[in-house]
């Protein structure tokens, strides 16, 4: 798969509700929170300052990213002092490059990119700011801190840290407990992050060993094909950590043509029809440990505030922080509720 490609994009890790800090930007005052995209914005609703947006993404091919694109723009709707260009979307950075370019020079007042290749687009970004157009720096992190205002992203670590722990709670009364790894793409450092962070996490439980790992292409069709290859190899173990919902929907068809049950399942980014599994709890499948797109909607509160030169409610700075990461929750039978109405298609 091309570097550019937007699974690329999926820094899994971090999870945050609708109603978490940043969306609440402008105000000092206390809202009632919900999910991003059903409930009026947890920010300073009372019109201020108009400002422009320019947003600038990839290609929505995945359930994640479909859903970035989606929050950005429900998220600007809510605000009547805030118009969002936005752009058609491209794997290929020289036409997203082209595409910041056309909101640079159409003079926008605040950039949100989330880049298909962060250090491709450093030079666009750097531009933007020199040019006295903030940019807000969604997920895929730019190569240079000055080509950015704020970047706002997952926690890629702490995807694997609290798949781990979760894990070896359920594990940690049972003697040599056993478990296998569905990774992402190993060529990506998202996913050695989240390895790293599973693998830490278990160090904690002696009783506890991995005993194979296997680097899927975060789709349908590898996570299937790669699982039905780790069911082969293994004819028992305790649990699975699977990196990414969307390959997941693949393992799951690969668990069910085994006929396999002896094992629990944990998921990763927060799809919807993961949350379904997990609230139906008729198989495998009992947490996801969320990398919330919510964070788009986040990133045009942040946008909104420094167009209107103010900072983060709930917080005594007059500007908004410089860089923001988001936590990874763990999704289970018991909270699932909760967090079901930021699950994504």
């Amino acid at each position: 798969m091309p570097e550019t490609s937007r699974r690329h994009l999926l820094l899994g890790g971090a999870a945050v509700s609708a109603g978490a800090l940043l969306t609440a930007c402008t105000s000092n005052e206390p809202k009632n929170q919900s999910p991003v995209g059903s409930a009026a914005p947890a920010a300073d609703d009372k019109p201020g300052t108009p400002v422009t947006i320019g947003f600038a993404g990839p290609q929505a091919d995945h359930g994640w990213l479909n859903a970035i694109n989606d929050n950005a723009e429900r998220r600007a709707k809510k605000y009547s002092d805030v118009t969002l260009e936005i752009t058609e979307g491209s794997n290929d950075t020289a036409t997203q490059i082209g595409q910041v370019q056309t909101l640079i020079n159409k003079k926008v007042d605040v950039l949100v990119i989330l880049p298909a290749d962060g250090k491709a687009l450093t030079q666009i970004g750097l531009q933007a700011m020199k040019a006295g157009i903030p940019v807000i720096n969604l997920d895929r992190i730019f190569a240079s801190p000055q080509a950015y205002r704020c970047w706002i992203g997952g926690d890629n670590y702490g995807m694997g840290l609290n798949a781990g722990n979760f894990i070896g709670e359920q594990l940690k009364d049972k003697p040599n407990a056993t478990v296998v790894e569905l990774a992402g793409m190993d060529s990506l450092e998202l996913t050695k992050q989240r390895t790293q962070g599973f693998d830490d996490a278990l160090k904690n439980y002696p009783n506890i060993r991995k005993v194979a790992r296997q680097a899927a292409d975060f789709t349908v069709e590898s996570g299937q094909a790669k699982m039905a290859q780790l069911l082969q190899a293994q004819s028992k173990f305790d649990a699975l950590w699977n990196h990414d919902d969307d390959q997941g929907v693949g393992a799951l068809r690969a668990v069910a043509q085994a006929g396999r049950k002896d094992f629990l399942m944990v998921g990763g980014a927060g799809a919807k029809s993961a949350m379904d599994a997990i609230k139906a709890d008729t198989g495998v499948l009992k947490a996801t440990v969320l990398y919330p797109p919510t964070m788009a909607a986040s990133a045009i509160d942040l946008a909104r505030a420094l167009g209107q030169k103010k900072g983060v409610g709930g917080m005594s700075e007059l500007e908004i922080p410089a860089s923001i990461t988001l936590y990874s929750a763990v999704v289970t039978k018991e909270n699932v509720d909760e967090y079901l109405p930021t699950g994504f298609s």
